[in-house]
């Protein structure tokens, strides 16, 4: 029997929200702040005060110009209010116009369109009003749109520097879009003077390198389909899908593949970027983009069947999504229970000590598999000590300890979803009685500045779950109920 204490969100593939269905796995959550907030559950004051002390935690570490941190914090403690059963709503109104400053004080625009976007989205989630947004002091909707022409190419400082194009910009769109969609303010976005979507689907033509331009067009194009501009997508001068997916098949001819600290295979860098794909053809609803230009999901399989299992359990979850939302998960997967077998089984031969990825991450993706398609009974309490307890691992060499806050931030995402966020919360002989959120944090560098960007994961993961916190009896916004995935009709 179990001791760790566990409260599964779901049960199963057909109990997943419309948003968790389109936005399924932790890297747009955590990486990049697009559908913060999914499965919601009560407020719980414990769990309040565990998120303001990490909060608290961070602040006092990072750089006094972590503008991003700062924010966080702010609209975590914004939104626990909002969510505390039997709290007073004097105090909200006022608190709105520092939350915006907050927002305005973030100096990299790409963090500030993500923070203005986290925010509004939140505002939908939370059912405020609009006017606290949109009025005659303020129209802070415009501002965040207006904050995607600050985003320059190539940015990101990291192993890929020079690779990455419009990556940043091109995220930050399908994160904004999505926000104003939610607000209700989807027709903002094609007006007569500016047509914004034609806009962000030009940006994918700029990309060096396929692996990126694959992974931020699915969400790009999926964002568009949600809000009802697939006609921008297919029938005007250009068919983006397509030619993003032609693009995806010249990765060996082009051969500018994107760098990692540890060893990936060849095949999971072109697997990775055509699942996103497929759940974006799944949002479209245009069958046809599974055989133009090749079959996708046979080459799905073969690339798929060309990893390693300690390494394809990375792609396990947007594989069996892909599949669910297209409506071919029978036909692709007939024997499920022994693909997810096979999935589990990895718990047991991979050390998510070893390295920050692929080793570090692995864990928190067979969880989340084995949560979204009710088979938790698959992972073991042992799987969950090791994982909550391998960070310390980490200081095995410099890129491990720099990159700490990836694993970190999945595990605290996963953990919280299946109902066991103490593992990180609580304190644990592994750490001399510290938590492990508080180990983690106390071993940031001088100013989190080796870390650098890194330290927003935790900041998102931690966000995302006080906003989690808004009722169990949440529903979904208006924009994701009113979705009907069209391979489901």
């Amino acid at each position: 029997m179990n001791a760790v204490p566990r409260s599964l969100p779901i049960s199963g593939l057909n109990d997943m929200s419309n948003e968790s269905r389109m936005i399924a796995t932790p890297w747009s959550r955590v990486l990049r702040g697009i559908g913060l907030g999914q499965y919601p559950v009560d407020y719980d004051p414990t769990l309040a005060g565990h998120i303001r002390d990490a909060f608290d935690r961070l602040a006092a570490k990072v750089a006094p110009s972590d503008g991003y941190t700062l924010f966080c914090r702010a609209m975590a403690d914004f939104t626990l209010k909002v969510a505390e059963p039997g709290r007073d709503r004097a105090w909200l109104e006022p608190a709105v116009g520092p939350l915006l400053e907050a927002v305005r004080a973030v100096p990299n625009p790409y963090y500030r369109a993500m923070a203005g976007s986290i925010l509004m989205d939140a505002f939908a989630k939370l059912e405020l009003d609009l006017s606290l947004l949109v009025n005659a002091a303020v129209d802070f909707p415009a501002e965040v749109l207006g904050m995607l022409d600050e985003i320059a190419p190539d940015q990101i400082k990291d192993e890929n520097q020079g690779r990455h194009g419009a990556y940043e910009r091109a995220n930050a769109c399908s994160t904004v879009f999505l926000a104003l969609g939610q607000l209700g303010l989807r027709d903002r976005l094609v007006t007569a003077e500016r047509n914004h979507v034609i806009e962000a689907l030009d940006l994918l033509d700029g990309f060096p390198v396929p692996y990126f331009c694959g992974r931020v067009g699915g969400m790009l194009l999926s964002v568009i389909a949600l809000l009802g501009y697939t006609e921008h997508i297919f029938d005007g001068d250009r068919d983006y899908m397509q030619e993003v997916l032609e693009f995806l098949t010249r990765a060996d001819e082009i051969g500018n593949w994107p760098a990692f600290h540890n060893d990936i295979p060849l095949p999971w860098k072109k697997a990775y970027p055509l699942l996103t794909m497929l759940n974006a053809v799944a949002m479209c609803g245009r069958a046809e983009y599974l055989k133009r230009p090749i079959d996708a999901l046979a080459e799905a399989r073969n690339l798929l069947g060309r990893i390693p299992w300690n390494t394809r359990v990375h792609m396990a979850q947007y594989y069996v999504i892909a599949l669910h939302n297209l409506g071919r998960l029978a036909d692709q997967l007939p024997d499920l229970d022994a693909f997810l077998q096979d999935v589990a089984a990895v718990l047991d031969i991979v050390d998510p000590g070893e390295n920050y990825a692929p080793r570090g991450n692995a864990y928190p993706y067979i969880i989340e598999t084995m949560m979204m398609t009710g088979r938790m009974d698959l992972v073991p309490d042992a799987a969950l000590e090791r994982m909550a307890d391998s960070f310390p691992d980490l200081d095995s060499n410099h890129h491990n300890r720099a990159n700490r806050a990836f694993p970190f931030s999945y595990a605290l995402n996963v953990l919280g979803e299946i109902g066991a966020a103490e593992l990180i919360f609580a304190p644990r002989d592994r750490y001399e009685g510290r938590s492990a959120i508080a180990w983690v944090v106390d071993n940031l560098s001088e100013g989190a500045r080796e870390e650098g960007d890194r330290v927003s994961m935790i900041d998102n993961c931690l966000l995302g779950y006080a906003l989690r916190m808004r009722g169990a009896a949440a529903g979904e916004t208006e924009l994701f109920e009113g979705f009907v995935f069209p391979f489901a009709r």
